[in-house]
């Protein structure tokens, strides 16, 4: 579907053309959102950053995650898990992943904090959605910051993610949603994990290239 990230991140600047050139405010998701809200903020002539959500890792599954939480402390778990982990391991969890939240600003953002929210036009962007906790819970926090609108967008989702995201986000655009999806992987040709340093570097890349 897509070459690479880069190719995505082309793909999906075009259909969100109307917000060409509309001052809006694009966060990717670190770190494979990085690198396509790069691309998107570019063609849009828009503001860009990155914003931190990490999922909550269920024990001993670390792959799995069970909710996530974002950089203001915005969290959401997915429904039954409440139930079935005791509430003092998933506050540990929380915590464990808040530590983990300031050190990626540290080194994504240089420790400085996002740019202002409230009443802007934000595009939240990841390179693909599969369970689409950390989106949600980047979504919790735009709205926490009272943005005046959200716009959820990826290259690639499972089919059932833009109406999970309908209700939450006032728009979500998604390029690809094939019928058997099982990893976001699935829709690049040429797929490699992005390190914090690459997704750093981009941002630092697109501060430079900013005129002051």
């Amino acid at each position: 579907m897509f070459e690479d990230r880069k190719d995505a991140g082309v793909k999906l600047a075009k259909a969100l053309e109307k917000y060409k050139g509309k001052g809006v405010l694009v966060l990717g998701i670190p770190k494979g959102g990085v690198e396509v809200g790069y691309e998107v903020a570019k063609y849009l002539d828009a503001d860009f950053s990155i914003v931190v959500s990490r999922k909550l890792p269920f024990p001993g599954n670390p792959e799995f995650g069970f909710g996530a939480i974002s950089e203001d402390g915005s969290t959401f778990i997915l429904s039954g898990y409440e139930e079935q982990l005791p509430k003092e391991l998933i506050e540990e969890i929380i915590r464990k992943q808040e530590l983990e939240i300031k050190k990626r600003i540290s080194v994504l953002r240089s420790g400085k904090p996002l740019p202002e929210i409230k009443d802007r036009i934000v595009i939240i962007v990841d390179d693909g959605i599969a369970m689409g906790s950390t989106m949600r819970a980047a979504v919790y926090l735009c709205k926490n910051k009272k943005a005046k609108k959200i716009i959820v967008a990826a290259p690639v989702s499972g089919q059932n993610i833009e109406k999970e995201f309908a209700g939450l986000a006032d728009e979500v655009v998604i390029l690809e949603k094939p019928v058997f999806f099982s990893a976001v992987a699935q829709a690049y040709e040429n797929w490699y994990d992005v390190s914090y340093t690459e997704a750093a570097s981009l941002l630092q890349k697109w501060q430079s290239s900013v005129k002051h």
